[in-house]
């Protein structure tokens, strides 16, 4: 899928290490369901045919903000940042 994508959250898919590990195929591709469920991020992206997070009125809601800062899933709020680039 190229040399560089993201999911609907922000996410670097190619520097994810659940990428190789699981086979993740990311949001994308894998249409919201994901090795572990439904991404509820991806989602509420595709109900509202938008792209990306950053693409939303709601840009950053409580569940983007959340995932994000999460302490196991979470990146600091790089995602966020990612985001915020392909906003411009």
């Amino acid at each position: 899928m190229g040399e560089w994508y993201e999911a609907k959250c922000g996410i670097e898919c190619n520097k994810c290490e659940y990428r190789e590990k699981f086979d993740c195929k990311g949001c994308i591709a894998s249409k919201g369901k994901m090795f572990w469920g439904e991404c509820k991020i991806s989602k509420c992206c595709t109900d509202k045919d938008l792209v990306h997070c950053g693409n939303c009125d709601e840009f950053i809601c409580k569940d983007l903000y959340a995932f994000a800062y999460d302490e196991e899933q979470g990146d600091n709020g790089l995602r966020i940042e990612n985001l915020k680039k392909r906003m411009k």
